[in-house]
């Protein structure tokens, strides 16, 4: 799932990185690309904590629901791409039919774009943005 974050860049200070729709989760980088890096650790770590405290895992929305909040102002926004896939429990087998013809999309899809491991990872993504919507 890609997660909106905000960074802020205080003089003398490192960058530090919000991620709005996760409450209380933020880090930090003395480069961009550093913080970057560790909104993705700061996100794991997170969603561990919600998982064994047995929470629901927050959804992320769009930049544009964020933009207006005062305490954003200044930051400079960007995406953090987040597989929430391993704390949703453990995966179980199921029998599904679909057409032909989107298989074969959905297959072409997986080759291409290797944020999707498989076609089950590809189908637990489009579920999860249908189920956010």
């Amino acid at each position: 799932m890609k997660f909106p974050v905000v960074l802020h860049k205080d003089t003398d200070s490192d960058y530090g990185v919000t991620v709005p729709d996760v409450p209380g989760c933020f880090t930090a980088g003395t480069t961009v690309s550093e913080a970057l890096e560790n909104a993705q650790e700061a996100l794991a770590l997170h969603f561990e904590g919600l998982v064994a405290d047995g929470e629901d895992l927050p959804q992320p929305k769009e930049v544009d629901v964020h933009i207006e909040n005062p305490d954003y102002a200044g930051g400079v926004w960007a995406v953090v791409d987040f597989d929430v896939t391993p704390y949703l429990g453990k995966s179980v087998r199921f029998n599904a039919s679909l057409p032909e013809h989107l298989l074969h999309r959905i297959d072409e899809r997986v080759q291409k774009d290797h944020r999707y491991a498989s076609r089950s990872g590809f189908l637990a993504t489009a579920a999860l943005r249908e189920l956010s919507a």
